[in-house]
């Protein structure tokens, strides 16, 4: 059993990685700016403070946190939120561990596929490839780099780069459950995905098995606008329009920020599978009809 620390662990994937962890008999401590439960500590990044019972035994640190990527348009001060809150809080979490000599087995930290930039192309990428020249491929090349500073402190590291998280309430896919379903734009945009199950099982084979490095975290089945959204119009019984949301209109409502709706391209899951990770959604009908 380890003591495992999450932040962002009121989030989406951190609510369900919480029971996860819980049911597999580990402890598991979460970082709150509103406490509202025994195993949660206050933390304030702009006070510089963290409630160091929250540290005390910890042997691994999950971070989760960060601002929303697609929750509202990026202004400049909107930008700078998603940047600070990864990497901020990471550089806070880094401070506090030294000034505690806490010592880690491990820290695990989310990033995103935006790593390789909100583009459209017929490649696959793969861990070792550059990271994009754009907003999001800053994002995560500052949230990954933020996350390596622990490695100095010999400390493993593991990042995952994640894809569309499909969990049944809350998330994208509750967003795309429209009375008519339509692809975005051209429809021709890849859209990586997990279904959220995968994503928490690989967090906890990070701590298990101490997985470390970059993985991508997607599902190794591809799918663009137009494949997925038929096969969630088919799913959830609803019509299926094929004609797509036009990219203007997408770009009048959501500025920059619509790049990420009308740009995607293919992620490979090859490394996470050959270091052991077995997919329990491979194919997004099945994850489908799961949710």
């Amino acid at each position: 059993m380890s003591r495992i620390l999450i932040t962002g662990g009121t989030g989406l994937v951190g609510t369900r990685l919480t029971e996860m962890l819980i049911a597999k008999k580990h402890e598991v401590v979460i970082l709150s700016r509103n406490p509202q439960n025994k195993n949660e500590f206050k933390w304030d990044v702009s006070a510089n403070y963290i409630d160091e019972k929250a540290l005390i035994d910890t042997d691994y640190i999950i971070h989760l946190a960060g601002a929303g990527i697609a929750d509202k348009r990026w202004t400049e001060e909107r930008k700078q939120v998603i940047i600070d809150s990864r990497v901020k809080t990471a550089n806070l979490l880094f401070n506090k561990i030294t000034a505690l000599n806490v010592h880690l087995k491990g820290f695990i930290s989310a990033s995103g596929v935006g790593y390789y930039g909100a583009i459209t192309k017929q490649i696959t990428f793969e861990e070792t490839d550059n990271v994009g020249t754009d907003f999001l491929g800053d994002v995560c090349q500052k949230w990954e780099n933020a996350a390596h500073q622990f490695s100095k402190k010999d400390i493993p590291v593991t990042i995952l780069r994640t894809g569309i998280v499909l969990s049944k309430k809350g998330g994208a896919l509750e967003k795309m459950k429209t009375p008519i379903i339509a692809p975005l734009g051209s429809g021709k945009q890849f859209l990586p995905w997990i279904h959220i199950e995968d994503l928490c099982l690989i967090y906890i084979k990070a701590v298990e098995e101490n997985f470390t490095g970059i993985f991508n975290t997607v599902a190794p089945e591809h799918h663009t606008s137009i494949t997925f959204s038929k096969e969630l119009a088919k799913s959830i019984k609803k019509p299926y329009l094929g004609i797509g949301v036009p990219a203007f209109i997408l770009k009048l409502l959501f500025g920059e920020m619509a790049n990420i709706l009308l740009e995607g391209s293919k992620v490979s899951a090859k490394k996470i599978e050959k270091n052991g990770y077995s997919f329990r959604f491979k194919t997004l009908k099945k994850a489908l009809d799961n949710l």
